[in-house]
C-alpha cells in the first residue's frame, strides 16, 4: 500500500511541472528600442484550449487569458487592465521548501484578483502583504504598470522577495528570465534550467544587438525551437525536404508538447495613455497559431477569433491545436513529445510556421498603421470593433486559404 501511494505522489508531481511549467521574460522599458516595457509569457499547461475574455467590476475592466472550460471564470494566466497594470506568472518549485501546507495552485485565483483590484507594482505589493495566508501559491509573478515599473515577485504560502527589472543591480541588460525555479528559492531545485539557457542566449544575443523589441519577443521567442543542451535545433531541418521525416525531442524547448499559448504585453510609456497597451496573442500551440493584438476598451471588443461565450473554445486555438497534429503525428507513447521539423519548416518554404509567417508579417504591420492612425487622432474615439473585424477576416481567411480550415 505505501509502494503505491509513493507511485501516485511521484506521478502526481511529474505530472504539475509538466502541466505548468511557463517560460517567462520582462524587459524594462529603458532597455526596449521604443521605450515601452514587455511582459512575455509562453504558457505551458494540460489546459489545451484557452481563449480571451473581457472582465469587469467596479474600479477596472481587463483582459486576459483564461483556460475555455472556465466559464466564471475563477483563474486568469496573463493579463492587463485599463489602468495599465499587466500581470503573468510561472510556476516554481524551489520555494516553499519544508512548507508541508497543503494549501495550494490558487495562482490563477490570486492573479485575477490582482489584475481587478491593482492599478501599480506598489498597489500590488500592498495587495500581497494584505493577502490571507497561506496565499496557495509558489509562483514567479511578473508585473508591469504604466509609470515604467517592471519586477518579479517570487512568491510563496507566507512570503515574497521582489525583483526590480529596472535595477541594474538585479537586471544589468535590462531583462529578466524566470522558467520554473526561483532566484531566491533552493539551489539546484525546480525545473526549466534547459529552457533558461536557451531563453537567456537568444536574449543575451538580442541584447548584444539593441533588438530587445516586440519583433524579437513575436518572431523569435514566441516560435523558439531549439534546445540548448543537445543544440539541435529547427535550422536542422530547413534544407531538408518535406518529404523527408526529421523527428527532434523536444520537450526541453520553449515550444514542446505542454505549449499552449504564447502571450506578449506591450505597455506604454511613462505619461502615455495605457490605451495604447497591446496584448500579442499566439492563442493556441504557438508554432501553428498566429499572433493577434487585443487592445481593451470600457465596452469589451474582443477578436472574435481569440474569444468565444460560455465553454466554447476560440476559434484559432482549434486551428492551431489541428494543424499540431501534423508537426506531432504519433499520439502513443512518448511519440507526442518528438515533433517532425520538417512540418515546421523545409527546404520547399511550405512548412506550416513558414506559411504563417507572412500573415504574423501583415498582422503586424496593419496593427502599426492603425496605432499611428490613433494616435493622430487622439480626440477622436478609437473604431476598435472595425479593426477586430479585420483582424478577424484576415486570420480566417488566411487559414482557409493556407491550410483549407
Amino acid at each position: 500500500m505505501i509502494k503505491h501511494i509513493f507511485i501516485f505522489v511521484i506521478i502526481s508531481l511529474f505530472a504539475a511541472n509538466a502541466a505548468f511549467s511557463c517560460t517567462i521574460a520582462i524587459i524594462s522599458g529603458k532597455h526596449t528600442i521604443d521605450g515601452k516595457p514587455l511582459l512575455w509569457k509562453h504558457r505551458d499547461s494540460d489546459a489545451f484550449n484557452n481563449k480571451i475574455v473581457h472582465l469587469k467590476n467596479d474600479r477596472f475592466y481587463a483582459v486576459a487569458l483564461i483556460d475555455s472550460d472556465d466559464t466564471e471564470p475563477d483563474n486568469i494566466w496573463i493579463g492587463f487592465n485599463n489602468a495599465g497594470f499587466a500581470i503573468m506568472n510561472s510556476a516554481s518549485y524551489n520555494l516553499k521548501g519544508d512548507d508541508t501546507t497543503q494549501f495550494s495552485d490558487q495562482e490563477g485565483v490570486f492573479m485575477k484578483k490582482a489584475l481587478m483590484a491593482c492599478g501599480t507594482i506598489d498597489e500590488f505589493e500592498l495587495f500581497i502583504q494584505n493577502y490571507p495566508r497561506p496565499m496557495g501559491v509558489e509562483a514567479n509573478f511578473g508585473v508591469i504598470d504604466a509609470l515604467g515599473g517592471a519586477a518579479y515577485f517570487e512568491t510563496d504560502n507566507y512570503k515574497y522577495t521582489k525583483l526590480d527589472v529596472n535595477d541594474p543591480r538585479i537586471a544589468p541588460h535590462g531583462y529578466l528570465i524566470h522558467t520554473n525555479f526561483s532566484f531566491t528559492g533552493e539551489t539546484d531545485k525546480g525545473a526549466g534550467y534547459i529552457r533558461f539557457n536557451t531563453a537567456e542566449r537568444l536574449f543575451q544575443q538580442a541584447a548584444s544587438e539593441k533588438n530587445l523589441s516586440i519583433d524579437f519577443i513575436i518572431n523569435d521567442m514566441m516560435t523558439s525551437l531549439e534546445n540548448s543542451l543537445t543544440g539541435e535545433s529547427l535550422e536542422d531541418a530547413i534544407n531538408k525536404s518535406s518529404i523527408q521525416s526529421d523527428f527532434m525531442y523536444y520537450q526541453d524547448c520553449i515550444n514542446r508538447y505542454s505549449s499552449v499559448s504564447s502571450i506578449v504585453i506591450q505597455g506604454v510609456k511613462p505619461n502615455e495613455s495605457p490605451d495604447y497597451t497591446v496584448m500579442w496573442s499566439r492563442v493556441g500551440f504557438p508554432l501553428s497559431s498566429v499572433v493577434i493584438p487585443v487592445f481593451l476598451d470600457a465596452n469589451g471588443a474582443l477578436p472574435k477569433v481569440v474569444s468565444a461565450p460560455a465553454n466554447e473554445n476560440s476559434a484559432v486555438c482549434d486551428k492551431a491545436l489541428l494543424l499540431k497534429k501534423k508537426m506531432v503525428p504519433i499520439r502513443r507513447g512518448s511519440g507526442k513529445y518528438y515533433i517532425n521539423l520538417t512540418q515546421v519548416a523545409n527546404s520547399e518554404n511550405n512548412g506550416i510556421r513558414q506559411l504563417l509567417e507572412p500573415v504574423d508579417k501583415a498582422i503586424l504591420s496593419k496593427t502599426v498603421e492603425v496605432i499611428q492612425q490613433w494616435q493622430s487622432k487622439p480626440d477622436e474615439p478609437k473604431n476598435l470593433s472595425l479593426f477586430n473585424d479585420w483582424i478577424d477576416k484576415k486570420v480566417s481567411a488566411s487559414y482557409k486559404e493556407l491550410f483549407g480550415i
